[in-house]
């Protein structure tokens, strides 16, 4: 499947180029998929024909709670902004919410069943695939890897979920951050080991494989609580994983570099558990000036709003 580099592209900002040059220059990277945050018509119409892969979010909870209490209204988003553009937009999943949290989490559920009926009856269901992105801490007990589970207050939301993925073929989408785990406890993780760079090698004595990167090992701490709940065919995209070049802790280029290098460099190999290809959407193209909180949250981006790179990093053909 083609494809499998992604970047995420976040528009938090007042100072980013026009949509047309955003795909012209994903295209001149070689990057073959983008993640979008919200139906942006724009963005979709700058996208008719280039031959990316897109995913698009529903929105925020506002809207996945419309789309959950209304069939009617999943049918009009889907006629609006898949069916207006498919196929000149390859359009992939659909992220109905992301990191939704607390009672929220109940509307997802029902808001991904309305957007596959949807689909099903624009007989789009076996192209398109709707999912949830998902914050890594959905999962517990994830050292080693093996024991992974997802957490026992979000089971009722998480395992109903899976299960409806594995009805429909459909990814989990996970956004895996290696940074936030590193910077939250840098005494029992190492640096080399959070940014793929070698020195550290954990052998996990449940399954019997090694890891050698923080972000394998989450992972497949994902895969081990999608075996505990019965539903081990769902495969894990990564719709989310950056590394901030600047703003605070352990935020310098090279770490930012090395950390999303090895992310794209991954996506061939898979994860130990996995081997073979794994979809992978680095977060994210471009720094983003009005993204609240943390100062390190307005430098993940791989570019400056003017298009030049904050640090040199390839994607493969």
């Amino acid at each position: 499947m083609g494809g499998v580099h992604g970047v995420c592209y976040g528009v938090v900002a007042n100072n980013l180029p026009p949509r047309s040059e955003v795909v012209q220059l994903y295209k001149s990277k070689g990057i073959g998929a983008m993640r979008i945050y919200y139906p942006d018509q724009e963005a979709l119409a700058a996208l008719r024909g280039s031959g990316i892969a897109v995913t698009i979010d529903v929105g925020d909870s506002g809207a996945v709670a419309n789309l959950a209490n209304n069939p009617s209204a999943a049918a009009d988003w889907v006629r609006n902004n898949v069916q207006a553009y498919w196929p000149d937009v390859i359009i992939r999943y659909i992220a109905v919410g992301n990191e939704l949290v607390g009672g929220d989490m109940g509307l997802i559920l029902p808001a991904m069943q309305n957007v596959y009926n949807a689909l099903v009856s624009a007989g789009l269901s076996n192209s398109i695939k709707v999912s949830t992105a998902v914050k890594m801490d959905v999962v517990t007990d994830t050292f080693p890897p093996s024991h992974g589970v997802f957490r026992p207050d979000l089971q009722g939301f998480m395992v109903p979920i899976a299960q409806f993925l594995a009805n429909t073929m459909a990814p989990l989408l996970v956004n895996v951050y290696p940074y936030f785990a590193y910077r939250g406890n840098p005494r029992d993780i190492s640096l080399n080991y959070a940014t793929f760079r070698p020195g550290t090698t954990v052998r996990d004595d449940g399954n019997g494989l090694t890891y050698t990167n923080l972000f394998n090992a989450m992972v497949d701490a994902v895969y081990a609580a999608l075996e505990k709940a019965g539903t081990p065919a769902v495969r894990i995209v990564v719709s989310e994983s950056g590394w901030p070049s600047a703003g605070g802790f352990a935020a310098t280029v090279d770490n930012a570099r090395n950390h999303n290098q090895g992310v794209i460099d991954n996506v061939k190999n898979g994860t130990p558990k996995r081997p073979g290809q794994l979809e992978t959407y680095v977060f994210a193209m471009f720094n983003e000036n009005q993204k609240p909180g943390d100062e390190t949250e307005r430098h993940f981006g791989l570019f400056n709003p003017d298009k030049t790179p904050v640090y040199t990093i390839t994607f493969p053909n």
